[in-house]
């Protein structure tokens, strides 16, 4: 996600080192390098030169602070200006009514049909929902399939109707059926065209005007770039929308759809798809975005995934384990899974600051943690439960059943021991030795 953006900003903002001060030319040097980035990112030629223009009056109209060098004030203004052209504050989603009604829209092929199990799974996990889908494509029978599929997989109810050409009717019909059934939220999945056409939006203008939706949201496949801001503008003109959903963001390595979209429709961002994943769905935060753009990571929504994740009854067991010296392998295995929750390790990595660019180029495979269950699973519940038992012919064996070599082994020992280490010098109020041992290691 905006690999290539993040490296041309970073590149630019160089223009500026070892400068002691801001002037009118080497700050239209840089802004010239942070347009030509912007618009290599497919960001509208508009909005890249306005975005420029507005950070150039800004930096020259500075007094710059003693604290800050020029490379470090003009990252602040970008990243400023940034988060307002991506819309500034996060836009919530209104689930007011009773049923609170969410309508669907956008092209064939942008990711309609998995974001809406995608946003009824996030409704129901996060927000206790109880949401009803609706499949409102009538002329795509896979699409009611799928949608079928979705809904299973995260057990959530789908109303559909066999035979029934008129999408309207199947709407209002699901929102009796959903106030009889006690969901409190519906959300309608429409039909989507190759191409806008009149016949397209003039039905679902038809649908939005019979449900009078709390939301309506417009669906984009990012990776389409200009395209898609162009789309967007041509929907919002017919159903004027409450907010904009960006998928497949994970696969763009430019990120032009995200910057622009705003400023050209001036409808926010609401959702983002990040994965495959029926819980690869993520609240739009601008100045979080900002912040991975210019390769600062994103602590926040790191810390906000953990807590997600995080059960407290375990990490009081945890903790008494630690505490008695009877942290073992299994425990070990149950931290892994709880990370592997968390999302892919390429999207967690890019989260912390300074990470993504130093493993730029390196491919972080999702299953990183295989072999090491692969070893773990090989051992006994003697040796999971006591590692200290693990000799020579032990550690053989288990390189063989999990088709990994001795060193390798080893190496998991190794690392094993210094997690027990740390997590019992944590556990002793040992963080200020902690904090002198990573002082020492800088």
């Amino acid at each position: 996600m905006f690999d290539n953006l993040s490296d041309k900003l970073d590149k630019a903002m160089h223009v500026l080192k070892g400068h002691g001060q801001i002037t009118e030319v080497n700050v239209a040097e840089t802004l010239k390098e942070v347009r030509r980035a912007l618009l290599d990112a497919d960001v509208n030629f508009k909005t890249a030169k306005e975005f420029t223009n507005t950070v150039k009056e800004k930096a020259l109209g500075q007094n710059v602070l003693t604290t800050l060098q020029p490379g470090q004030l003009m990252v602040k203004l970008v990243k400023d200006e940034l988060t307002q052209l991506m819309g500034g504050d996060t836009a919530g989603i209104d689930l007011s009514g009773t049923p609170s009604v969410i309508l669907m829209s956008g092209l064939q092929g942008s990711g309609k049909t998995t974001f809406s199990g995608k946003l009824a799974n996030y409704l129901k996990t996060k927000k206790t929902k109880k949401p009803l889908l609706v499949a409102c494509d009538v002329y795509r029978p896979a699409a009611i399939n799928q949608l079928h599929v979705v809904g299973e997989q995260i057990k959530v109810d789908v109303y559909s109707e066999e035979g029934n050409m008129d999408p309207v009717a199947i709407s209002n019909n699901a929102i009796a059926h959903a106030k009889q059934h006690g969901h409190n939220v519906v959300i309608v999945d429409t039909a989507g065209r190759l191409a806008i056409d009149e016949a397209m939006m003039t039905e679902i203008a038809n649908i939005h005007k019979a449900i009078k939706p709390n939301e309506t949201l417009f669906v984009v496949d990012s990776m389409t770039g200009q395209d898609a801001v162009n789309t967007a503008k041509a929907f919002n003109e017919r159903l004027n929308f409450d907010g904009v959903v960006l998928t497949k963001l994970d696969g763009d390595t430019r990120g032009g759809a995200a910057i622009s979209i705003k400023s050209v429709v001036n409808k926010p961002i609401k959702f983002i798809g990040t994965g495959e994943k029926m819980d690869a769905i993520d609240v739009f935060h601008p100045a979080r975005m900002a912040d991975r753009i210019l390769g600062m990571g994103d602590v926040v929504s790191l810390v906000e995934r953990a807590q997600e994740q995080f059960d407290e009854e375990e990490s009081r067991k945890l903790q008494k384990k630690i505490a008695k010296n009877q942290f073992g392998f299994d425990d070990f295995m149950s931290q892994i899974q709880q990370v592997k929750k968390m999302g892919s390790m390429k999207d967690l990595i890019g989260m912390i600051p300074g990470a993504g660019k130093a493993l730029k180029g390196i491919d972080i495979d999702d299953d990183a943690f295989k072999g090491i269950e692969a070893i773990i699973q090989s051992m006994t519940p003697e040796e999971r439960s006591t590692p200290s038992v693990l000799n020579g012919s032990r550690k053989k064996r288990i390189a063989k059943g999990s088709g990994t070599s001795v060193q390798e082994v080893n190496q998991l020992l190794k690392q094993f021991n210094q997690m027990s280490k740390m997590m019992k010098m944590m556990q002793g109020g040992g963080g200020q030795k902690m904090m002198q041992m990573m002082n020492k290691m800088r």
